[in-house]
């Protein structure tokens, strides 16, 4: 596994400080925020793409995919494999991305009003496009096998997961690098999250912003980062003798068909979604020990995700240990689905449930455990990782201890 995110860019560094209960929020550095009425977020301010790519390079990347191969470097080296994984044919790439090199769009954009068509950069297309992450990841190492991108908003990196297990279920490829990457905290991006009354307006505080499941919760805190794993067929990862993290049970999708924006009120798409999960991984709810919500802090979606989660586990939900990863990093979009799916395999292999912070009064209907601002101890076998998105799309991945 390996990722970019606000609360740093290893996934030693960034779990201790998610178990800490540390916060990645904090106000805009990049650019002037003046002006707007949205002034933080969770930049990833340490990131510095020179350490994961070469000088020549950088400048064909967007900051979305310099954060997918860093990420993606991070892994492929943890994971041991050689290039090409042994059969370069059956090593392949899938990276989600909600929105792409937006960032390449924004500036292109201006140096044609500024300076004329002429002045455009050649290599514009190749930036911004949301599949620049898997195609670069797959010349990085050698992956000829299955190579696409999925573009579901939110939902875009686990969406991307699914697909690369499914094309191992399927023997298309044995191994496959898969994640999200986003880089959307620009002044366009933030201006027109803003626009749509999505996010939280707590300037004064930004640390205090993101408050998944919180009676005070006014919104979502748009974050930036990369979150990639490798997956690998288990006689495959078995025989060379790799160090494997935890095993994909299973994942299910859905669509609630009712807003473009808004959940399903009842989260009956998403329950749709957790119901698919489990039954692709042959599973009881009562298998599960952990769910890491998709849990963004805004006053509709978590009470449709409390909902679902409900409706799915019934009595089993009160059992189930919850938690948000976003309270501590903001929602990094496309790329929330890597990221958390990583929080999720740390939390199975050393016992914790990570909390989620600013949780200091449930609003209605918030009446789960969602490990509120410390973190819990517990034995973990099985958990799912959950990611909606605008759209109406819902996925949701199960993972569990390797047997």
């Amino acid at each position: 596994m390996g990722l970019v995110s606000p609360l740093g860019n290893s996934v030693d560094v960034f779990w201790e400080r998610l178990l800490a209960g540390e916060s990645g929020i904090a106000p805009i550095e990049r650019f002037d925020t003046s002006r707007y009425s949205v002034r933080f977020g969770g930049e990833c301010r340490d990131f510095d793409p020179a350490n994961w790519v070469d000088k020549k390079a950088l400048k064909r990347l967007d900051r979305f995919a310099q954060m997918a191969v860093a990420a993606g470097t991070q892994a492929f080296k943890a994971s041991g494999l050689p290039a090409g994984a042994g059969d370069p044919r059956k090593f392949g790439v899938i990276i989600g991305s909600g929105i792409g090199g937006l960032a390449e769009m924004e500036d292109q954009h201006n140096r044609l009003l500024d300076k004329g068509p002429d002045k455009v950069s050649a290599f514009t297309i190749p930036k911004l496009m949301v599949n620049a992450a898997s195609g670069n990841l797959s010349i990085l190492f050698d992956a000829k096998g299955p190579n696409t991108s999925v573009a579901t908003a939110c939902a875009s990196a686990t969406n991307a997961m699914g697909d690369a297990f499914h094309a191992i279920v399927r023997g298309d490829a044995e191994a496959m690098i898969t994640g999200g990457a986003e880089a959307a905290l620009t002044p366009l991006g933030l201006s027109a999250f803003s626009s749509m009354k999505a996010l939280s307006v707590r300037n004064e505080a930004p640390q205090k912003a993101s408050r998944p499941f919180d009676r005070d919760r006014d919104g979502f805190v748009m974050g930036e980062g990369a979150g990639v794993l490798i997956f690998e067929e288990y006689e495959h990862a078995r025989n060379r003798g790799a160090d494997m993290l935890a095993e994909i049970l299973g994942f299910g999708m859905s669509a609630d068909a009712c807003h473009l924006t808004q959940p399903d009120e009842q989260g009956r798409g998403a329950a749709a979604a957790m119901t698919a999960a489990l039954a692709s991984a042959g599973l009881t709810p009562t298998r599960v020990d952990y769910i890491n919500a998709h849990g963004t802090g805004t006053p509709l979606g978590d009470i449709a995700e409390t909902m679902a989660v409900k409706s799915v586990f019934s009595d089993h939900a009160y059992q189930l240990r919850i938690s948000s990863t976003k309270s501590s990093i903001g929602h990094l979009l496309g790329a929330s689905g890597g990221v958390e799916l990583l929080a999720t395999v740390m939390a199975i292999r050393h016992g914790v449930v990570s909390p989620t912070i600013n949780l200091d009064n449930p609003g209605e209907g918030c009446d789960l455990n969602y490990t509120p601002n410390t973190p819990q101890d517990a034995k973990i076998k099985v958990a799912m990782s959950n990611s909606f998105g605008f759209g109406g799309h819902n996925a949701s991945i199960v993972v569990g201890r390797v047997q």
